[in-house]
Parts: structure tokens; C-alpha cells; sequence
């Protein structure tokens, strides 16, 4: 059983590897492409409201630091669940002529844009020395479980759309328009302080709304969710981890012939 385990493992690491390197393929830039985006929104919207609405945002002198943690995080979110919604269609010689269990070139499309992520994650080393700013050592544990939660909530959307999207192929449209919504309802260039008490109650039952709030909270200001909020929602998490993987068992039976 060991063994059978570590295989998958080897699978999931070879097909991540292989995307990787495919999806850089024939490009000068090669990863920066990776980094662009986020850059580029990065600064876009630090000039905004950094210049323009600087007496109407909260987060000082280290807006940007919050600025660029949130943009990165969201980004993660976003890239990670739209390869994991699609990755059993693209790799679709696979799961008709090669026999490999269907789950691990999920959690392979998912693997890769983790790795994106934490080169991306470079960057924002980068900017705290810039800042000349050392969060504590609690905020950075905070931000190392808040990116796994992430990637937990990109595995669990992904086991449960993947087999979805085989056949009904929609969902990548409804999908793209949710994620602008979600972004917007998540506290990424704004302060969640800045809404009315019950918007912010309202605001936190998204799920990236709560991690990016608290994340950015616990890296500037060392201020970190209450132990019942934080418990509550890490069991959240996990039951709809289970629930997904539930969901995956029955809707992926007829994958193969639905491609």
C-alpha cells in the first residue's frame, strides 16, 4: 500500500512537471509570463488607490505589502481551480487510452499552479525587505496554513467540477463570471474594516474573503481570527474536502465515455 502511494505521488509530480514545462514551451519570457498578471494588476491598483484614493483605503505605508499578498493569493485561487475544472478534458488521451487513476492529473493541473505560486511568493520577499518590514513569526505561520487552506478549497473545487465540466462544458463561462465576482467580494485592494459591520459579516462567509482578511490582518497589524472562527472555519474547509472527494467517486464512474 506504501508503495502503491508513492507511486501516485511520482505520477502527480511527473504529469505537474511535464504541464509545467509545456506551458513555458517556445517562449522567450518563459515564467515571468507567470508573474506578469499579478504584476501588472499589482500596480495598477497600488497606483489607484495608493495616489488617487489615498485618504479613502486603510493598510498606510504598507498598503502595497497587502496589496500584492492578496493579488498573489486570489490569483492562486483563481489559476488553480480553472486547471483543476479543466484538467480531465485537456488531458483526455489520457483518461480514454492510458489507464491512471483520473484523480491525479486533477491534483497534477492543481500541483502546478502551486508551484507557480510559491516561485510567486519570491516576489513578495522581495517587497517586504524593500519595506524594510519583518512580520512575526505567528503571521507568517498564518500565511503558510492560509495558502494550504487555499489549495485544500482548489482541491475540493476541483474534484467536484472536473467530471462536471466533461459534460456539461458551460461551466468554465459561469465559472470566469464568478471569479470577478468573487474578487470583488473578496478584500483584496480594499480593507474589509472600510464596509459596514453587517457587509463584513456577509463579505466573510466567502471563503477566500475570510483567509485574504486575515491574512493581510496577521502579516501588518499581528491581529489573527478569534480561536472559534478560525476552528470553525478549518472544519468547514476539511467537511467540504470530504464531501468533494464523495462527489468525485459518483460523478467520475462515466468520465470516459463522456469525453
Amino acid at each position: 500500500m506504501h508503495k502503491s502511494h508513492e507511486n501516485y505521488y511520482e505520477l502527480i509530480w511527473m504529469l505537474a512537471k511535464t504541464d509545467f514545462k509545456l506551458r513555458y514551451h517556445g517562449s522567450v519570457l518563459g515564467y515571468f509570463w507567470a508573474l506578469l498578471k499579478p504584476l501588472l494588476m499589482f500596480a495598477i491598483l497600488n497606483f489607484v488607490f495608493s495616489s488617487v484614493f489615498a485618504d479613502r483605503i486603510a493598510g498606510g505605508e504598507y498598503y502595497s505589502l497587502q496589496l500584492l499578498v492578496a493579488i498573489l493569493m486570489f490569483n492562486f485561487f483563481s489559476e488553480g481551480t480553472n486547471a483543476g475544472m479543466q484538467s480531465l478534458l485537456s488531458k483526455s488521451q489520457l483518461v480514454t487510452k492510458i489507464y491512471i487513476p483520473r484523480w491525479t492529473i486533477i491534483f497534477a493541473s492543481t500541483v502546478n499552479s502551486a508551484m507557480i505560486y510559491i516561485m510567486n511568493l519570491l516576489v513578495v520577499v522581495v517587497f517586504f525587505v524593500w519595506k524594510q518590514f519583518l512580520p512575526s513569526p505567528e503571521a507568517v505561520m498564518m500565511f503558510i496554513v492560509s495558502s494550504l487552506l487555499i489549495y485544500v478549497i482548489i482541491i475540493s473545487f476541483s474534484l467536484f467540477t472536473a467530471p462536471l465540466y466533461v459534460k456539461f462544458r458551460d461551466l468554465s463561462m459561469i465559472w470566469e463570471v464568478l471569479i470577478q465576482i468573487l474578487f470583488y467580494a473578496t478584500p483584496v485592494f480594499y480593507a474589509l474594516q472600510l464596509m459596514p459591520l453587517s457587509i463584513q459579516q456577509v463579505l466573510l462567509l466567502n471563503p477566500m474573503a475570510f483567509i485574504i482578511h486575515f491574512t493581510k490582518e496577521s502579516l501588518i497589524n499581528n491581529h489573527f481570527p478569534e480561536l472559534w472562527q478560525g476552528g470553525t472555519f478549518f472544519v468547514l474547509i476539511i467537511i467540504v474536502f470530504f464531501l468533494s472527494t464523495l462527489s468525485y467517486r459518483k460523478l467520475s464512474l462515466r468520465i470516459a465515455e463522456e469525453i
